[in-house]
């Protein structure tokens, strides 16, 4: 049984993750979040159960199933520890867990950016994504126009402040993230290091150089989102002094 407090945590991160990275459409029936945005990422094309509940679970799922099947996209939860019950009918009905994700946080007040001496690396900032989204698309390789007129109708959809991020090695983009800021909470995502470039340190240092200036900006904590098994991106976000908060993972038919 999870105490009040950690409910309460959990709410209040799951409110912010949506407001940083925003569905294209949303439906909300009875305390659930329907989230549509053309089948792209998982996050934003899934129910998140949100608030207490008064109709029963079959009739609840029936109706999600129903409506992601008008939209002609596959049905799945985003769940927490605080959804077993959900979780075992999903299970029982045929669903099954894909994609097991932790929530990181980071508190900043004695957080302090590792020291940069290369002289080779320079930081573009800015607050709206118009320049930094090509850059995005070609250091994530994301060549489909459809997923990056999507993608550019998701951002444009962000109404906290924002920061975008783009390492420049040698003059030439390197690495990329960005950060969502509310309420001195600051989401880091959309990490990516050039393909060519990863294994030498430049996913550090864009994340740092990103937390440092949402610091600037008045953010007292940092989270981010990250895949279980992404080995690698698991033990970056502990050195620069992540911890795990809580897990989500989606069940999908």
């Amino acid at each position: 049984m999870f105490e009040p407090y950690m409910k309460e945590q959990i709410q209040k991160f799951e409110e912010m993750c949506l407001n940083g990275h925003v569905a294209l459409n949303t439906l909300l029936y009875d305390g659930w979040l329907l989230k549509f945005s053309e089948g792209y990422t998982g996050r934003a094309n899934s129910v998140s159960v949100l608030y207490p509940s008064s109709k029963p679970l079959e009739k609840k799922v029936s109706y999600c199933e129903e409506v992601y099947k008008k939209q002609q996209l596959p049905c799945q939860f985003k769940l927490t520890e605080l959804d077993s019950e959900l979780n075992d009918y999903l299970a029982k009905r045929g669903y099954q867990p894909v994609t097991p994700t932790h929530l990181m946080v980071c508190d900043l007040e004695d957080w302090s950016t590792p020291s940069n001496a290369d002289s080779s690396i320079k930081y573009i900032f800015s607050s709206k994504p118009d320049e930094w989204l090509p850059v995005y698309f070609k250091i994530h390789e994301i060549n489909d126009l459809r997923d990056q007129d999507i993608f550019r109708r998701m951002v444009a959809k962000v109404l906290v402040d924002t920061i975008y991020c783009t390492l420049m090695l040698d003059g030439k983009p390197a690495a990329c993230a960005s950060a969502a800021i509310e309420n001195g909470y600051m989401l880091l995502q959309n990490v990516v290091v050039s393909s060519e470039l990863r294994g030498h340190g430049l996913g550090k240092k864009v994340c740092s150089a990103t937390i440092e200036k949402a610091k600037e900006a008045g953010a007292h904590h940092s989270y981010l989102q990250v895949v279980q098994t992404n080995d690698v991106a698991v033990n970056l976000y502990k050195k620069l002094g992540f911890e795990k908060l809580y897990s989500y993972w989606y069940m999908k038919n």
